[in-house]
Formats: structure tokens, sequence, C-alpha cells
């Protein structure tokens, strides 16, 4: 026996066509703020996968050159790594002129590789704010639209004169629904944020430290060694 489908008067489509403008929008706003921040979220990933690559690759391409110039030349001409050594050379070999001749050479070389740093870390946080806001006020609106959906439930029940689940169902349906859809747009939006501020730490930790090479080696000509390893505790004194 053929079955007939029956379109459930109580699923999205009936929430929003019975919601009106108010559901609707409501709706259209989380939308595009989910579109948006997932956006955001697969885009800094991938900008800030490449820059964590390019970091691995350091040791083996830029330290073992001759010089930071054929070290540089080595890096990609879009790496944030370059974009550093760059900006320390021409720091090095333009300290010259009406300005500069008043300001050590040691701090015209440190303030550029903080401009060039800062620069980077601008470039990675751009739109995490967009994030926060996202993951902070999604809830309330979702909320909004709940309260306009009881609302329309009360409104129900009062023209009608009784409190039965067929003038309820709907409007609670839509309520229940849009709370459900701004946590669904904050939750990733959340995550999404402190995931990625975690890695632009790690991130902006590796470029300070290649800075600091960088300034080391445009000062005495050498890299700095990198620390050692933490010594193991002290055997307990003996007897």
């Amino acid at each position: 026996m053929e079955q007939v489908a029956v379109d459930n008067p109580y699923g999205f489509r009936a929430a929003m066509e019975q919601g009106g403008i108010v559901a609707q929008a409501t709706f259209g706003i989380m939308a595009v703020m989910s579109l948006v921040s997932w956006y955001i979220i697969f885009t800094k990933a991938w900008d800030q996968s490449k820059i964590l690559k390019q970091g691995k690759e350091l040791d083996k391409k830029f330290w073992t050159a001759s010089s930071l110039k054929d070290g540089a030349s080595k890096l990609a001409k879009n790496s944030a790594y370059r974009q550093v050594v760059d900006d320390g050379l021409r720091a090095a070999e333009h300290h010259e002129g009406r300005l500069t001749d008043k300001i050590d050479q040691h701090e015209w070389v440190t303030m550029s590789l903080q401009r060039s740093v800062g620069a980077i870390n601008s470039h990675l946080q751009g739109g995490l704010s967009f994030l926060a806001s996202v993951g902070a006020t999604a809830p309330f609106i979702g909320l909004f639209g709940t309260v306009v959906g009881i609302y329309r439930a009360l409104v129900n029940i009062g023209m009608s004169g009784q409190a039965s689940i067929d003038k309820v169902a709907g409007p609670v349906g839509e309520a229940l629904i849009m709370t459900a859809i701004g946590l669904a747009v904050a939750v990733p939006a959340v995550l999404g944020y402190n995931w990625l501020t975690r890695r632009n730490k790690a991130i902006m930790d590796s470029l300070n430290n290649f800075a600091a090479d960088i300034h080391a080696f445009l000062m005495s000509g050498s890299r700095v060694a990198p620390p050692a390893p933490a010594a193991a505790a002290p055997a307990a004194a003996k007897k």
C-alpha cells in the first residue's frame, strides 16, 4: 500500500512561515553570522597552518645559509618569516638620514622588527573579534526569537480562550528552534575563537624568538644559541 507523505505542521519550514517576518529575519541574521564565522575559522586556520609549516622549515632552509640575504632568498616570498628578515635587513641598511642618525642602530633595528612582527600579529588577529562577538550575541538573538514564539503562543491562547495543544505547539516549537539555532551558531564561534587564539599565541612566540635571533645576528654577526634543555633535578645530597 502506497504511503502518502504528510508535511510536518510543526517543522522548521512551518515555524518560519508561522513566525512571519520576525522569525525569518532572526533566522537570516543568525545564518549570516554562522556563514561568516565558518569562513573566518577556515581561512584563519589555513593562514596559521602555512606559518606553522614555515616555522618548522627554518632550521633546514634558513639557518643553514651563509648569510641572512641568502637565507631569505630560500624562504617563500609571502612567508611571514621572510617579511621579518627583509624588514630587519632593510632597517640595518637604511640606518641613516636626519632622523635615524639620532637613533642608535640597536634601537632602530629593534623597532623595525617589532613593527614587522606586530603587522603579522594584526593580520592573524583579524576576524577573531567577530567570532567573539558571535559567541557572545548569538544565544541572545536566538533568545529573542524564543521570546517572540512564546508571545505568539500566549496570544493564541488568549484569542481562543483555551490552552489546547494545537494552539501553542506551533509557536512553542518555533521558540525552541530559535534557541537551538542560536546555540548552534554560538558554540562553533566560541570554540573556533579559543582554538585560533591558542594557535596565534604559538605562532607569535615563534616569530618573536625568530625576530630576536635576527636582531642578534644583525648586531653581532651570529645567532644566539638556543637555550639548553632544562637540567634534571639535582640528586639528593649524599649523607
